[in-house]
């Protein structure tokens, strides 16, 4: 593969110079033109006016050409009116469309990370901090309840005590 041999940077600012000399020149000739196809449009379009003749006929050509600007000004202005209609209608457009697909939220990714890690990063890494979860939690000792040996006694007993109880009710 041939060396390429970087450019001076005189060299860089001639040719940058250069180019915009001749952007220049081609900015100007196009001025130019633009300017050489007005006039051919005026001179086509727009005869010069006959200003030949009385003060009754200077007044009426004067007329005509008032009615013809009113006319012009009267279709740009309804032109532009609708430019700026469209315009408005475009803003409120691209508003809706904007609160309609609204602040799109990305996926969550599922991570397998332990406290200890979680901490580390939002703490950063010059913090020792351990978090043993199960060492937080309380010790339940579970209790034995003890029910009174006498109250499970003998279950005949107790029916016969019921019954006597409800002969009672029975009697009154």
């Amino acid at each position: 593969m041939p060396e390429v041999k970087k450019m001076t940077s005189s060299r860089r600012h001639q040719l940058k110079s250069l180019m915009l000399q001749i952007a220049a020149s081609w900015i100007e000739q196009e001025k130019e033109d633009i300017a050489g196809m007005k006039e051919a449009y005026i001179a086509e379009n727009c005869p010069p006016p006959d200003l030949s003749g009385n003060q009754a006929a200077l007044m009426e050509i004067c007329r005509k050409l008032h009615a013809a600007i009113d006319k012009i000004d009267e279709s740009r202005y309804d032109a532009e009116s609708k430019v700026q209609k469209t315009d408005l209608e475009i803003e409120d457009l691209k508003l809706k469309v904007i609160e309609l697909a609204g602040v799109k939220k990305p996926a969550l990714k599922k991570v397998r990370m332990s406290a200890d890690a979680m901490l580390q990063a939002l703490l950063g890494g010059k913090h020792k901090v351990t978090m043993d979860l199960r060492a937080n939690l309380k010790q339940v000792k579970k209790e034995v309840k003890e029910e009174p040996t006498e109250a499970v006694g003998d279950w005949r007993k107790n029916i016969e005590d019921k019954a006597d109880r409800k002969k009672m009710f029975e009697t009154s």
